[in-house]
């Protein structure tokens, strides 16, 4: 028998993403944002506060980057959720991450996290019930040594971080349990 728990965010796993963006100076921002998805072939949405720095900055250049938060790099990455730009300027140098300019978008590569998607603003999307931020991903990047033999990201390197919203952890994906379009497959016959 279930539980009633009231309301809570009961979507697991959600991504530990680090979006970075330049300000209007040409220096770094960037912040860690669990709520965010794919929502087109080419598009990710991020549902973040107009009011953060990293936003404010996308906003300026039309321009961001979504990295993969990692293992290796979950202190860096758990402090770009902890401090705000708003209040600390140098959170960027805090966190010890090293950005280089990105060759399609002007936004910043974060050199630590292996998996980047670099994005041009394509629109905001602002209701009652949320903001987000909509990108169009004109490249992605990733280090080798998360790629498989045939090139593509394989999860089972990349140690990705994932989100916990029940009890606010961080977890680490792990093998593979199946095969999507295939698991079910058996299920289509009659």
């Amino acid at each position: 028998m279930k539980k009633d728990l009231g309301v809570v965010q009961a979507v697991y796993p959600m991504p530990v993403l680090i979006v970075a963006a330049y300000d209007a100076d040409g220096r770094p921002n960037a912040m860690n944002a669990a709520w965010g998805m794919i929502c087109n072939a080419d598009r990710i949405a991020l549902f973040i506060d107009e009011e953060h720095k990293t936003t404010q900055n996308i906003l300026q250049s039309k321009a961001f980057t979504v990295s993969l938060a990692d293992r290796d790099h979950m202190a860096a990455a758990d402090f770009l959720g902890i401090a705000t730009g708003n209040k600390m300027p140098d959170k960027f140098a805090r966190s010890g991450c090293t950005a280089v300019r990105s060759r399609f978008v002007n936004a910043p590569v974060i050199e630590e996290f292996p998996v980047v998607m670099e994005c041009e603003l394509a629109e905001v999307v602002e209701t009652e019930s949320f903001y987000c931020i909509v990108g169009r991903i004109v490249n992605t990047a990733a280090e080798e040594r998360v790629l498989s033999e045939k090139g593509k990201v394989d999860p089972a390197k990349l140690n990705a971080l994932i989100f916990d919203q029940f009890q606010h952890g961080y977890y680490v994906s792990g093998g593979q349990a199946g095969r999507a379009w295939n698991a079910g497959a058996g299920l289509m016959k009659p």
